[in-house]
C-alpha cells in the first residue's frame, strides 16, 4: 500500500482553498503560454505505453517506412485488440493485429525469421502489420494529400477507393478511422514539446472537490443507487464527464486518453496513474486528478474517502492531459 495523506477537517478547508488559488493561477499561467508550440513528429514511444513484451518490436518495426512510425503502429494495435494476442473479432479478424485468414495468406510475414507465419504470434502478426501498412502506403504513393492518412484510409476501405476518390474517401466510418488512429497515435507518442493544457481541467478539478469526504465503493460510479460513492476511475470518469469529456470506465484505458506530460509538467487537471509494473500502462490500477503541488484528489481504496494524496510514490507510473479527441478515440465499455 502506498503512504496516505491524513488530514482533519480545518487542513481539507484550508486545502481547498490552496487547491482553487493554485488551480487558477497555474491554469491561466498555462492558457497564456498555450500558442501552438506543442506537436512535432511522433516517431518514438510514451513510458509504458506499449506493454513490455511488446515494446521492442513496435519500436523497431514501426520505423519499416516513412508512413509510419512506432506510436502510430502502436495506436493501430491499440485499436484492433487492446493488445490481446488472443482475441478474436465477429469478423473472424485474429490475434493482437486483428488480420483476417484470407489478408494474412496474402500478407502475413515470418517477422521472428523462425520458419513460420503464425497469426496468433505477435512476433509475426506486429511486423506483418508494419509491412501491409508500408505496402498500402506504396499504392497510394501518388494520391494527393496526406500518406499516412490515405494509407489508414486503405487499410480500412481498400487502396482502390483511396485512389477513385483522390484521397481518404467521403466513407464515415473510414473517415472516422483515420481520426481515431491519429489521436491515438498522440497518446502513445512522447511528446517532442509542450503539451497545450486541457480547457476542461478547472471544470473537473471543481467537480471531484465537491466530491471530498466521499466513502470509496468498488464499482462506484456515483449513482443514487450507490450513494454517490465511487471508486479511483468512476471519479475521474465523472469528472471529465461532468465538462463534456467521456472517458472509458477503467484506469489503464484513461492513460489513452491524451498525450502524456512529463512529472516536472503536470498542471491541475492531468489524470496521475500508478502501477506495480512501470513498464505496462495496461498494468495500471489508480488513477487521480491531479491538483499542483505534488497532490492528487483520488478515490484510494475501500475503507477510506475520496481526498487529497501525493503523487510522488514508489508506483507513480506517468500522466496524461486529457483532450476531447484523444477521449473519443478511445472505448468507453467497461
Amino acid at each position: 500500500m502506498r503512504k496516505v495523506w491524513v488530514v482533519g477537517g480545518a487542513a481539507v478547508g484550508a486545502g481547498l482553498s490552496f487547491v482553487m488559488l493554485l488551480v487558477l493561477g497555474v491554469y491561466l499561467v498555462a492558457g497564456n503560454l498555450s500558442g501552438g508550440a506543442g506537436g512535432g513528429g511522433a516517431k518514438t514511444l510514451a513510458k509504458g505505453s506499449v506493454p513490455a513484451a511488446y515494446q521492442s518490436l513496435v519500436a523497431r518495426w514501426g520505423n519499416l517506412c516513412p508512413a509510419i512510425n512506432p506510436a502510430l503502429l502502436a495506436a493501430q494495435l491499440y485499436q484492433e485488440s487492446g493488445w490481446d494476442p488472443d482475441v478474436v473479432s465477429h469478423a473472424d479478424a485474429r490475434g493482437i493485429a486483428q488480420f483476417i485468414p484470407g489478408t494474412w495468406a496474402a500478407h502475413g510475414i515470418d517477422g521472428d525469421g523462425d520458419g513460420d507465419r503464425n497469426i496468433w504470434d505477435p512476433k509475426d502478426a506486429i511486423p506483418s502489420a508494419a509491412s501491409y501498412d508500408c505496402e498500402l502506403a506504396r499504392y497510394v504513393k501518388d494520391v494527393p494529400g496526406d500518406t499516412t492518412n490515405n494509407m489508414l484510409a486503405a487499410y480500412n476501405a481498400g487502396a482502390y477507393r483511396v485512389i477513385k476518390a483522390g484521397g481518404v474517401p467521403a466513407i464515415s466510418e473510414t473517415q472516422n478511422y483515420v481520426k481515431i488512429i491519429r489521436s491515438l497515435e498522440k497518446s502513445f507518442a512522447a511528446p517532442t514539446g509542450r503539451v497545450d493544457p486541457s480547457e476542461q481541467a478547472a471544470g473537473a478539478i471543481a467537480y471531484a472537490q465537491k466530491k471530498l469526504g466521499t466513502p470509496y465503493l468498488w464499482g462506484g460510479n456515483g449513482t443514487a443507487d450507490q450513494g454517490g460513492r465511487f471508486d479511483c476511475s468512476g471519479l475521474t470518469k465523472a469528472a471529465y464527464e461532468s465538462v463534456g469529456i467521456k472517458l472509458p470506465r477503467v484506469a489503464n484505458d484513461q492513460y489513452n486518453a491524451g498525450p502524456h506530460p512529463g512529472r516536472d509538467e503536470l498542471l491541475p487537471g492531468d489524470l496521475v496513474f500508478f502501477s506495480d509494473d512501470l513498464t505496462n500502462s495496461r498494468a495500471i490500477r489508480h488513477v487521480g486528478i491531479y491538483v499542483g503541488g505534488g497532490y492528487m484528489i483520488d478515490a484510494p481504496r475501500t475503507g477510506a474517502v475520496i481526498r487529497f494524496d501525493p503523487i510522488d510514490t514508489p508506483d507513480y507510473f506517468g500522466a496524461t492531459r486529457v483532450t476531447e479527441d484523444g477521449a473519443k478515440a478511445l472505448p468507453t465499455t467497461a
